[in-house]
């Protein structure tokens, strides 16, 4: 809710400084675990902030362009090093606001640790090609050029690690950004702007203005100087912001939703099968675009995998994640809880069974937090909504099935595909499945989550629209192509019209 802005609230950060945002007012920052913890109030932002931080970036652009890319890797290069300094303090940080278990905070720090290495590293690469060409005394070959102002909308579910998937590689390009984080947890990207700017990155070439998608994420994508939008979130809104895109043709990367599914064969290792959905189904509570919320189980190993599976969800131990025993913590807000909620009834009203869970926890511990039970519903059929729709939540449908074929076909019957994978000891299976299952990441024997840096990461169908994250991929979407062409024979030479074989 948007409140008053006392004297200890963060600011926007523009051309340098910390600024108050222009309505004088802010969003409250809860810990989703316990709303009694206020961590903090961040500003309410406005077109005219958006405007602002165009502007500063805008500014920036010719000179941080023309700074030698190996001098802007060795900026984010420092900025890595502060992170590995101050690691543990990020990862409670994040709980605090975001809810994840400190194990999983302490992985998204280090995510963003190595996706800023690797992006340091390829200051000293950003490869393009030289090749012969096809006409004597003619030398071609083709550059990176950078784009300019870059707006980047990030989610909730990984507060620091997704904004260094967008911001590294942006920078190292010769971009500059204006970042607006998710309204629910902007602290960890507060931290990460702060970092680079400690590692010395120029006034002007990273700017943070925190507020909601309407009031800030709108004119963001719509503004003139905004060269390029990188989004990820729903779907819905990624529909929107292609659209906005469109009209004055910007660079638009999309990363969007995802209902991944496990295929566990009956070859697999069962008991790895049931630790693989287990983390893919509740890690984060179910709340990241990779979740393993589907699993079909061949028929031959169906009852064990699913006596397994739901003992093992019922043992979760679900709490404040910044407590050393707790497995899994709560939903981001009241909003994320209540969909969850709607869906474990849809689920019932679709005759799914329910093995374990099914309920909201608001007693004891759980009183003043956003918490639901790991919930797994069985014998489903495919086509039920539990099944098709993304519920981002702790909440996992398994599916009985007869074959590979029968398999690969549940599997690709979503709208989404980002990620899947598939249990089995079978090599010849693992490879049909790898070759055949329609989403932009593949796992054998490991469930639907677990992306390194240094590979792309994206999806197809409704999940993206083409581009990838991450890796080598990634600076091509924050770069153009430029191709140059040198010719020294000192007279007019006119390409295919003198180079004809006949």
């Amino acid at each position: 809710m948007a409140t008053a802005v006392f004297p200890n609230a963060h600011k926007n950060y523009i051309n340098g400084e910390w600024v108050e945002a222009s309505t004088k007012k802010g969003i409250e920052n809860r810990n989703p675990a316990n709303t009694d913890d206020l961590v903090g109030i961040f500003p309410a932002s406005s077109a005219e902030d958006v405007n602002r931080a165009v502007e500063a970036a805008k500014n920036a652009f010719d000179k941080w362009r023309l700074t030698p890319a190996p001098k802007r890797a060795e900026i984010l290069f420092r900025a890595a090093e502060i992170m590995i300094e101050r690691k543990e303090d990020l990862a409670v940080d994040m709980t605090r606001e975001m809810g994840k278990v400190l194990a999983e905070t302490r992985g998204d720090v280090q995510e963003a640790i190595d996706m800023t290495y690797l992006m340091a590293g390829e200051g000293r690469r950003l490869f393009g090609q030289t090749t012969p060409s096809e006409l004597p005394n003619k030398f071609a070959m083709s550059v990176r050029a950078p784009i300019g102002v870059c707006g980047l909308i990030t989610p909730w579910n990984f507060p620091i690690a997704i904004p260094s998937w967008k911001m590294m590689p942006a920078l190292v390009c010769g971009n500059t950004v204006v970042i607006k984080p998710a309204q629910d947890t902007p602290l960890s990207t507060y931290h990460l702007v702060q970092i680079l700017a400690e590692a010395g990155l120029p006034e002007g070439v990273a700017n943070i203005v925190s507020g909601t998608g309407p009031d800030v994420g709108a004119p963001l994508m719509n503004h003139p100087d905004v060269k390029l939008v990188s989004f990820t979130g729903s779907t819905g809104v990624g529909r929107i912001v292609s659209l906005a895109c469109a009209g004055t043709f910007k660079h638009c990367h999309l990363e969007m939703g995802g209902k991944n599914i496990i295929l566990v064969m009956d070859d697999a290792n069962i008991d790895l099968a049931v630790d693989g959905a287990i983390w893919g189904g509740f890690g984060t509570s179910g709340q990241r675009c990779t979740a393993a919320s589907r699993v079909a189980v061949h028929k031959k190993v169906y009852k064990e995998f699913v006596d397994k599976f739901a003992a093992r969800a019922k043992k979760l131990r679900v709490g404040d994640g910044l407590q050393p025993d707790i497995d899994m913590g709560p939903a981001i807000n009241e909003t994320q809880l209540q969909t969850v909620m709607k869906y474990v009834e849809i689920g019932k009203q679709e005759g799914a069974k329910i093995a374990t869970g099914g309920n909201r926890l608001n007693k004891g511990a759980h009183a003043k937090g956003w918490f639901h039970e790991p919930t797994v519903f069985i014998d489903c059929d495919p086509k039920m909504r539990i099944c098709q729709e993304e519920i981002f939540g702790p909440v996992v449908s398994v599916m009985p099935m007869n074959s590979l074929d029968e398999a690969i076909e549940i599997a690709n019957g979503v709208k989404y595909g980002l990620s899947s994978s598939i249990y089995t000891r079978n090599v010849n299976d693992s490879f049909r499945a790898q070759r055949d299952l329609d989403t932009g990441i593949v796992y054998v024997n490991a469930p639907t989550i677990g992306a390194e840096t240094h590979l792309p990461f994206g999806g197809t169908k409704q999940t993206g629209n083409g581009h990838r994250e991450s890796g080598a991929p990634a600076l091509d979407f924050y770069s153009e192509w430029k191709t140059i062409y040198i010719d020294y024979s000192d007279h007019l030479q006119r390409a295919q019209i003198d180079n004809a074989t006949t």
